[in-house]
């Protein structure tokens, strides 16, 4: 059997110390506390077979409680939660674990409440790009994912305050994704 190695394999490769400690908690910014419900949002990322993938780097961006993204594609921005940076990194543990501390998103104008996700590893040919859903409901992006695939977007309450998305790469029940 042959092992990949770095030459064989495409990258990027990831140092392991890649994520600064605290990239994952979003619910503070700047030593200051954004406004809104703080929640957890934990998961696991596997390949088609179940098998974890380590130092898979995740990335969250949201809105605020309010449901505006603090950027300048959002009309609204300027008045985005001055402490809510809306962005978050993560690296996956040895069983494909990650979790994030962050705020309920709010609903943007036009959409259901959601947070956008980008998976990056060694080897992937492209980043991944999926968005977990907290409800059904009237969302442009949402509606165009086949209505026997939605629920693989829906976050699963797991208690007060704390959500599952497990995310598979690949096979059945695979998370859908999308393209730029």
């Amino acid at each position: 059997m042959m092992i990949p190695t770095g030459e064989a394999t495409i990258g990027p490769f990831f140092p392991p110390r890649y994520v600064d400690q605290g990239a994952n908690d979003l619910t503070m910014f700047d030593g200051r506390k954004a406004k809104g419900e703080a929640i957890w949002i934990r998961g696991r990322v596997v390949q088609e077979d179940g098998a974890a993938l380590e130092n898979l780097i995740v990335e969250i961006w949201q809105p605020d409680a309010d449901g505006i993204f603090r950027h300048p594609a959002d009309p609204r921005h300027a008045r985005a939660d001055p402490d809510f940076l809306g962005w978050g990194r993560a690296a996956t543990d040895d069983k494909g674990g990650y979790v994030f501390r962050t705020i309920m998103p709010g609903a943007p104008e036009g959409r259901a409440p959601h947070i956008n996700f980008m998976l990056m590893f060694s080897g992937l040919m492209r980043i991944l790009k999926t968005t977990l859903y907290f409800e059904h409901g009237m969302d442009v992006v949402l509606l165009a994912v086949p209505a026997s695939r939605r629920e693989l977007l829906m976050a699963k309450k797991q208690g007060p305050g704390s959500y599952r998305f497990d995310i598979r790469l690949r096979g059945e029940n695979e998370t859908p994704f999308f393209g730029d």
